[in-house]
């Protein structure tokens, strides 16, 4: 609300006296002093005015409208008389800029270009500082240098002695340095290392030292292999001379080698073979030794080195510590050294080397090997050797290889030997290695054997002349009568195979003799090793070849009737067999634990398995016949004669058991009759197959004409040697069965169950009652009461009730 509204709104005020107004002017003077006062609260203040005197407000505004009109005057003049002057100095302002503006970028670009000037001279004062700074330090190096260089000069001519291995000479250096150079100048830090570095240097001289003894045994490990191959080449010179001397004195006593490495006998420091009186062996070719090989001279130097340093046995374990390592790594093999035998010979050559290098130290210096510490190598070697051979013969696949590694392992064991190393267990390993030998020889002849086989035409041996006769029998030790009183041409029973596979056990035998060779065995017991390898042969390998043999699907019966023949020739021959051993070993049979043979055994069992064979492949082609069979199970009168696949069959067998009379003994009897049992039993299955569901009477009619043939082939002995109708009793079941049925006699056969005389004994009523149930409900589709359609309805009772008696007799067994 305005003062004007207020004004108006309010009542005229009554008239006063000139001092009330003057005390009003008092009062309304200091009541706006307060209200133009920012501090006062207000509303005290307006309070007063208004409460003081009535109408006092009217009054109040009308003096607030006069002095605010003051006041509006008072501003006014005061802009009015300000007015021109802020007016000049606006315009003055605008004046100046322009010059301000001017004046900026005079200033910036003088500031740029005294940067620019600058610059330079900053620049230019640096490098002159720098250089001054390069010249005090220059002059400094200098003075300092001029007492370090003699410290420095020692230090280097310590460093060219160290170089050209003048160890005494560095030693003395070394000493000047910390006594008379090093104390001028210890202050530096250089010189306080160069203090610290001498009595690693000290240590230093003597890892250089150590550098010519690495030499040294870098040389040993390059020539360890020429080292070893000429000890053994000598070692086996000396064994063929000693086992030529053995047989002109006629004596089997074993002579130990002994060798040299410097030429004098029985030292062992050396690799020269001298005889008894001192002189050398004269040989073709010079024969280098260890000296001319390897250089010792480094391992003498470095030895008295470490002597005079008092740290000779510093010297002592390193020595140790590197042919061990060299030790190991030579024990190490190639991972294809078994695949031949320069691989073998390699690694023997270089365990010999090595071996004779230390027993040449062991004797040349005082104390840096020890006997106890080549035993100890040595003892390590061994093992470590025997481990390998073991594991690398297992991959050998090749006899000869094996062979010539046991060559290997004997002149290696000579060699050893001869420088005093135990070598049992190497002869040892032999017995292993033999083993080995012995089952590389048992896979070439199965390969053999079975080559033989698949070239064999397993039929008897035509022979057209004496000659081919007289050729066979040398091969083989065939004797016979009869066959000897024919005229040419003639045939020996058994096949060619029988003489290549009795040749080839006698090669056996001879390539197992090898490996017995230079063993230093007795007779005996090389008898003992050709037996039980021959056995191995016989039994393991020989007879797994036949077993495979006859199990092969291309072998037919006429085969497996060779085979049983060819075996039987073999097993007569095992006798000849023991002869011969025994005439290359010079042992008696008749001596004390002698090992037989057992080839008897051997072919015995492959001659029964033929013979199961024999039966199985018979029970086969029988059941191919029997697939052919197709039976109208429904018919309603039989054809009147057997069936065709049937006579098939039986023409087959009668064939087959034509062949069977060259078998021996009972085979052919008991194939005989295993054929017919499986026959009996294969048309009984054919009759109760579950997938049959209906029978006829037709269907039976023909299936007992097919029965009848049956029979007629067992009465008609196909192999001789049944007694009366034993064959047909296979067809028992089968022909009580289809009389029962054919007869229609349940009344008998219902009596009479269980009795010892019953007519129908064989025919159980679970398969009577099988039968029965496919032949209940075939009078209604098939008409199988034809014949009596009168008499359908109580045949059918009859049925039903035979049924139940038939379920009863079941139940009953069943119970």
């Amino acid at each position: 609300m305005s003062v004007d509204r207020v004004h108006a709104a309010l009542p005229d005020p009554p008239l006063q006296s000139e001092e009330e107004n003057r005390e009003e002017e008092k009062a309304f003077g200091n009541a706006f002093a307060e209200l133009e006062s920012v501090e006062l609260p207000l509303g005290t203040t307006l309070r007063s005015i208004y409460d003081d005197q009535p109408n006092a407000h009217k009054r109040f505004m009308e003096k607030l409208d006069a002095r605010i009109r003051n006041h509006d005057r008072e501003i006014e003049k005061m802009c009015n008389f300000h007015h021109q002057g802020f007016v000049d100095a606006i315009t003055e302002l605008l004046k100046v800029r322009a010059d301000a503006e001017k004046l900026m970028g005079q200033v910036t670009d003088t500031n740029r270009r005294l940067q620019e000037a600058g610059r330079e001279v900053t620049a230019q004062t640096e490098e002159v500082i720098r250089c001054r700074i390069q010249q005090r330090n220059m002059a400094t190096t200098v003075e300092k240098l001029q007492l370090c260089i003699p410290v420095l000069e020692m230090y280097s001519k310590l460093k060219e002695q160290l170089e050209s291995k003048r160890y005494y000479a560095a030693l003395k250096t070394m000493e000047q340095l910390e006594k008379v150079y090093i104390p001028r100048v210890s202050h530096y830090r250089f010189c306080q290392i160069m203090a610290e570095n001498l009595p690693r240097l000290r240590e230093e001289i003597k890892e250089i030292s150590m550098s010519d003894l690495k030499d040294f045994l870098e040389s040993i490990r390059k020539h360890s292999d020429k080292v070893g191959e000429t000890a053994m080449r000598q070692a086996q010179q000396h064994r063929t001379f000693n086992s030529a001397v053995a047989k002109q004195a006629s004596t089997g006593h074993y002579t130990k080698p002994m060798y040299s490495l410097n030429g004098r006998t029985h030292t062992h420091n050396g690799l020269m073979i001298e005889d008894d009186s001192g002189e050398e062996e004269e040989a073709d070719e010079e024969v280098l030794t260890a000296q001319d090989l390897v250089d010792f001279s480094p391992v003498y130097r470095c030895l008295h080195i470490y002597t005079v340093l008092g740290d000779r046995e510093t010297f002592e374990n390193y020595y140790r510590k590197q042919r061990k390592k060299q030790a190991r790594l030579v024990l190490q093999p190639q991972a294809n050294m078994h695949e031949t035998v320069e691989g073998y010979r390699r690694y023997f050559n270089q365990i010999v080397g090595f071996f004779v290098v230390e027993d040449h130290i062991l004797h040349a210096t005082q104390g840096l090997v020890t006997r106890a510490f080549t035993d100890e190598l040595w003892n390590m070697a061994l093992s470590k050797i025997i481990a390998v051979l073991r594991t690398h013969s297992s991959y050998c696949e090749d006899p000869d290889l094996v062979l010539e590694l046991k060559n290997l392992i004997v002149i290696f064991a000579d060699t050893l030997q001869g420088y005093g190393f135990p070598v049992n267990r190497l002869f040892d390993l032999l017995f292993e290695v033999r083993d080995q030998y012995n089952e590389t020889l048992l896979k070439k002849w199965a390969l053999v054997f079975r080559e033989i086989f698949e070239l064999d035409n397993y039929s008897p041996i035509p022979v057209e002349t004496e000659e081919e006769y007289k050729h066979v029998v040398s091969r083989f030790p065939f004797h016979d009568t009869e066959i000897e009183k024919q005229d040419f041409p003639k045939k020996l029973p058994m096949s060619q195979s029988v003489p290549q596979i009795y040749t080839q056990v006698k090669e056996f035998i001879y390539a197992s003799l090898k490996f017995s060779e230079s063993l230093h065995r007795s007779s005996t017991e090389i008898d003992d090793m050709l037996r039980k390898s021959t056995n191995l042969l016989l039994t393991r390998t020989l007879s797994s070849c036949l077993q495979n043999l006859i199990k092969k699907p291309h072998i037919g019966l006429t085969e497996l009737v060779q085979i049983i023949i060819n075996t039987t020739h073999l097993e007569q021959a095992c006798r000849y067999l023991e002869e011969f051993i025994t005439n290359i070993t010079n042992v008696s049979p008749e001596t004390v634990h002698t090992t037989r043979l057992y080839g008897l055994s051997t072919f015995k069992d492959a001659r029964h398995a033929a013979e199961g064979e024999i039966y199985t492949k018979l029970n086969q082609k029988i059941d191919e016949f029997i697939q052919l069979a197709d039976y109208e199970w429904g018919m309603a009168e039989s054809d009147g004669r057997a069936s065709g696949y049937l006579m098939d069959l039986i023409n087959f067998l009668r064939s087959t058991f034509q062949v069977f009379t060259h078998l021996p003994g009972k085979v052919a009897q008991t194939a005989c009759m295993s054929a017919c049992k499986h026959l009996s039993t294969s048309l009984m299955q054919m009759l109760l197959d579950t997938e049959l569901k209906q029978i006829s009477m037709g269907a039976i009619q023909q299936f007992n004409l097919d029965v009848i043939q049956c029979e007629l082939f067992a009465s008609s002995e196909p192999v001789p040697g049944f007694q009366g109708d034993t064959l047909q009793l296979a067809f028992i079941d089968l022909r009580q069965l289809l009389d029962l049925f054919m007869v229609w006699d349940w009344s008998t056969y219902l009596a009479d169950y269980g009795q010892p005389t019953s007519k129908y004994l064989r025919v159980n009523p679970a398969t009577a009652l099988a039968l029965l149930e496919k032949m209940k409900d075939t009078s209604k589709k098939n008409n199988i009461f034809s014949q009596f359609r009168k008499n359908d309805r109580d045949k059918q009772k009859l049925i039903e009730t035979v049924v139940k008696q038939l379920r009863s007799l079941v139940n009953g067994m069943s119970s």
